[in-house]
């Protein structure tokens, strides 16, 4: 009798986050903590230093490996904030976390090179940046002038004005002729540690969301981490016609897919859920 074949994160470069080695030999998760009062899921829920600090807690109590935090809602129709905005919001919580969780790993959420140098000098480890260095000329430069690891992720346009870039040739195809330029520069400059986000969710229909799931294996061509990002967004509730609070259940399913297809690292809000997830399908 045959056992059936566990799924298993494809063969990719390591990174070095803060001195701690990230092999990827398991897959990751990366808890999302906003401290935005109009983020799409939970907005409002962590927009003080207490409550943010409380729900970083929690996420790596229950198992993340990663604090993904944002101070930027990039929903469709957010309202734009300005740069000190942004650094009020985020800076105190980086600072607090770093004070009483000194070995937490803090990925810092944002498409502005100065918010970036900020989080990483209060204490942040990782730059995500949505807009792939497309919002701000600086970001490329100020990531490789850090030297730290950086997620470059897919996206047209802006959270105001992606919904309509949806024109492709091949999804998948066109999202690697974008990393590939992107990850010679980034090398060019000195880059050491990049992890890929094809940007579930931006600059995307459902449809194309969908195709970009089931051929995402396409993009480990650059042996680089991948990274899913799917969790309650609206290519799971729009479907199902239900809200992004009833979408845990489909942000599962849609977990064991990316992670059958050797995704290694997820991006979530619910890691207690995501954890056993791993713990089941290991």
């Amino acid at each position: 009798m045959s056992i059936r074949n566990k799924p298993q994160t494809a063969p990719c470069q390591s990174i070095n986050a803060n001195g701690k080695l990230l092999s990827f030999d398991e897959p990751l998760l990366m808890g999302i903590l906003n401290v935005t009062p109009d983020s799409f899921f939970d907005g409002g829920m962590h927009n003080t230093t207490h409550s943010a600090l409380r729900k970083a807690k929690e996420l790596l109590h229950d198992g993340a490996d990663i604090i993904d935090l944002g101070a930027y809602s990039s929903r469709p129709g957010a309202a734009p904030i300005t740069t000190q905005q942004e650094l009020d919001r985020a800076i105190p919580v980086i600072e607090a976390l770093v004070n009483e969780v000194p070995d937490a790993l803090i990925s810092i959420d944002t498409f502005r090179s100065e918010v970036a140098r900020a989080a990483i000098g209060a204490g942040a480890h990782l730059i995500n940046d949505i807009s792939g260095g497309t919002l701000d000329e600086n970001m490329f430069s100020t990531v490789a002038e850090l030297q730290v690891p950086y997620i470059l992720m897919h996206m047209r346009g802006t959270p105001e004005t992606m919904a309509t870039l949806t024109d492709y040739t091949d999804i998948v195809q066109d999202i690697a002729l974008y990393f590939g330029e992107k990850i010679a520069y980034l090398r060019k400059l000195g880059v050491k540690d990049i992890i890929l986000d094809p940007g579930f969710g931006f600059a995307k229909t459902i449809e194309q969301n969908y195709e970009l799931l089931y051929r995402i294996a396409e993009l480990q061509y650059f042996d680089l981490p991948i990274l899913g990002g799917i969790s309650r967004k609206s290519m799971i509730y729009k479907k199902l016609g239900i809200t992004a609070q009833e979408a845990l259940n489909g942000t599962t399913v849609l977990h064991t897919l990316l992670l059958d297809r050797g995704v290694q690292l997820l991006r979530v809000h619910d890691v207690k859920e995501a954890k056993q997830l791993l713990q089941l399908i290991r």
